[in-house]
């Protein structure tokens, strides 16, 4: 079991290890027992809601459930509100806590629900998912989708703790934990080539220390950059165009999948355009294939461009990109609107 700390306004400590059992008496170390208000989809409800609520009532916490359909289709205001009337008809107060147990979808809705809740309860990350466990669950980024765009309504509002059990990745489809393999190889080519050669490599007999890892470079960003204004950003790579694959798709497309095709198009783009060293693209292409990850697009530049303008990246005329100059260091790079398209389109094939 390992712990990292992440130091923002509110410091907390992500807890990588196997203890889903534990999470009652580790919530009590944090929390005094109070009214918690536990939130899955209905996949992770089945499979581990009565145990989380089992720990969590033996700890002293009194338990209410709220369950929703699973999903990127459900973290929307419809289903926002009705979370919204649970907490109340449950009559949590400042002083009670939300525990998401769940992937990105009920970490980001439960995020935002808490941050909005009384203006602001606290609530507990228990990823279910790798992507969730070394991403979404760590850094108060909170929010749901508009069908304008993802993530268009949202909140910063730091987790009391997480818990990344990795027992519970355990039921996860070889897709899903592909994506998940999507987001860490993204932090290798951020700040570690040494991460990123691991996983590169397909080894994953050092899973609990590669998460870590993950979790502590996304700490160091958050740290120095809470409110996303400056280097944060940089945890964007692959996710301009990712979001926008993702639209297109209705969905279809998993979020790790369509980071993976963004993280091929604009290495492959980059290079092209002299802004990136010789063979990035290249490495990140077969550290990607080698996870059974996307590098092309099922659908060309120019469907994209429409969900691309919609980014909530965009400020006025110009998007930030996370450009990979080499593996283990990328740059902001500013881009006119206008000149984005022709760009992503030199990372159309190989």
């Amino acid at each position: 079991m390992k712990e990292v700390r992440i130091e923002t306004g509110q410091p907390y400590v992500v807890t990588v290890g196997e203890q889903l059992s534990a999470i009652g008496t580790g919530l009590r170390e944090r929390h005094a027992p109070c009214a918690a208000m536990l939130v899955a989809d209905d996949t992770v409800n089945a499979l581990y809601g009565d145990a989380a609520a089992a720990s969590l009532t033996e700890a002293g916490f009194s338990v209410s459930r709220f369950a929703f359909p699973h999903g990127e289709g459900s973290k929307n205001l419809s289903t926002l509100a009705a979370l919204l009337d649970a907490l109340a008809a449950a009559r949590l107060t400042r002083t009670d806590v939300i525990v998401a147990l769940g992937g990105g979808v009920t970490g980001d809705l439960t995020g935002f629900a808490a941050a909005v809740y009384l203006r602001g309860i606290p609530y507990v990350q228990v990823p279910t998912t790798l992507l969730a466990a070394v991403d979404s669950s760590v850094g108060g980024k909170t929010g749901v989708d508009l069908p304008a765009g993802k993530n268009l309504v949202g909140a910063f509002h730091q987790p009391l703790w997480v818990l990344c059990d990795l027992s519970l990745l355990h039921t996860l489809s070889d897709e899903a934990f592909a994506g998940g393999l999507a987001e860490m190889i993204k932090y290798g080519v951020i700040a570690d080539e040494a991460l990123f050669e691991t996983l590169a490599s397909g080894d994953r007999t050092a899973l609990e220390k590669s998460i870590a890892r993950c979790v502590e470079l996304k700490g160091a960003l958050v740290a120095q950059d809470e409110r996303d204004t400056g280097c944060r950003q940089l945890l964007n790579l692959g996710h301009t165009l990712g979001h926008a694959v993702e639209q297109r798709s209705g969905y279809s497309i998993a979020h790790g999948q369509a980071v993976a095709i963004g993280m091929a198009y604009i290495a492959r783009a980059g290079e092209r355009a002299g802004l990136c060293a010789p063979r990035t693209a290249e490495r990140i292409g077969r550290a990607l294939t080698a996870n059974g990850l996307p590098v092309e697009c099922p659908y060309p530049v120019a469907e994209l461009v429409p969900y691309l303008l919609a980014d909530k990246k965009r400020k006025g005329d110009a998007i930030t990109l996370v450009l990979p100059e080499r593996i283990g260091a990328c740059v902001l790079h500013a881009m006119p609107v206008d000149a984005l398209p022709a760009f992503l389109a030199q990372g159309e094939g190989r």
